[in-house]
């Protein structure tokens, strides 16, 4: 993997969806989270400590000969912050591991669908990305890692308790299933905050687009469970699989509704959205990827030219305050961005643009 390919890259298999949930479904996560016996956690481990971890992760999965994965090691400590923030809007790794000064790392495989984070809450986060509702191949991947390290190195794991972690919502699977869904029409319909609130009945939890402590910009939500403890993977997996399905419902039969009782002012909604989008001289990231949002809606039910679901895609990141000063090569202040991302949004969105082909870069 060359870094500027992984900075620079739009084209994101985790964001292309599937047939079956594509349009609603953008993608699926599971994290795992380990600990290494004897050493203490982040929170308290010396930097000495950290290293000593650091090698011993990198090495287990680098010269691995079991995995398909190739991997590239990132440190925390040498990298701008731009790229930092790149990584963020990718969701190959959390805020929390951006604001480290020091000790974190990060492994990520070539095609971005596995990153494998050292010594953010956990020793290790290994979190595997999939496109649509693929929980079963996410969970996979990450149980192949898992097992691969596991060989390695001594897990801090209790027969009790299982799995022990920093924090002790973690503990007992150490996992953390995720579907990342758009849901437009029950944000309109005003029924997302009903299922916002019956999540935790379920033990499930939703958070925004970069998960806890975060919004739901551009109607993405991430629905995840709440309860690692007393379940196994698999009975996680499934309640979660068959929430998914149920909200995926609910979301379709909204948007038949909104085009049954109110589709001219959906029309006008979604017209006016790819007329800012494409004419706009200025606009904030909140109010492009609530554009964006709406303009997918409208492709999805029919009411708006189709635009290339890569194209909407690449709208999705660059309009990122990483991404897009990462595009420009320096820190710009936020009127700044505003005014670029307005300019890139206008050159991606016009009618020559999106019957280019090989559109996998910011390049325009």
């Amino acid at each position: 993997m060359e870094h500027e390919s992984l900075f620079n890259a739009t084209d994101v298999k985790w964001m292309q969806g599937d047939e079956e949930y594509g349009d609603i479904v953008m993608s699926t996560r599971i994290r795992l989270a380990r600990n290494i016996q004897h050493f203490r956690f982040p929170r308290a481990f010396s930097e000495d400590e950290a290293f000593k971890i650091d090698q011993l992760i990198s090495s287990a999965l680098l010269d691995s000969d079991e995995l398909d994965q190739t991997f590239e090691h990132f440190d925390m400590s040498r990298m701008p912050i731009l790229q930092k923030n790149v990584l963020v809007e990718k969701h190959l790794i959390s805020p929390q591991l951006a604001h480290k000064e020091r000790t974190g790392s990060v492994l990520i495989a070539r095609d971005e669908s596995v990153s494998v984070m050292i010594n953010e809450e956990d020793h290790i986060r290994i979190q595997c990305m999939e496109p649509g509702l693929n929980l079963e191949k996410a969970y996979f991947n990450a149980d192949t890692i898992d097992r691969c390290l596991e060989e390695e190195v001594p897990y801090a794991f209790d027969s009790e308790f299982g799995y022990m972690t920093s924090c002790p919502t973690n503990t007992g699977t150490g996992m953390r299933a995720s579907v990342m869904m758009h849901l437009p029409a029950l944000m309109m319909t005003e029924q997302i905050e009903q299922i916002i609130s019956m999540m935790p009945r379920l033990g499930m939890v939703v958070r925004g687009i970069y998960g806890e402590g975060t919004s739901a910009v551009g109607n993405y939500f991430q629905i995840s469970n709440q309860v690692t403890l007393g379940k196994s993977e698999e009975e996680i997996l499934t309640d979660l699989q068959s929430i998914a399905e149920q909200i995926v419902q609910r979301e379709v039969e909204s948007r038949r509704a909104l085009l049954e009782h109110a589709s001219v002012v959906i029309h006008d909604r979604v017209s006016r959205a790819l007329g800012t989008l494409r004419y706009a001289q200025f606009i904030t990231s909140d109010e492009a990827a609530n554009c964006l949002s709406n303009v997918r809606l409208g492709i999805d039910l029919g009411l708006i030219d189709s635009i290339p679901t890569a194209i909407l895609n690449k709208c999705m990141l660059i309009i990122q305050p990483g991404f897009l000063q990462q595009y420009v090569g320096t820190m710009l202040k936020p009127n700044e961005r505003d005014i670029h991302r307005a300019s890139l949004l206008r050159t991606l969105l016009t009618d020559n643009h999106l019957h280019e082909k090989g559109d996998d870069s910011y390049d325009v």
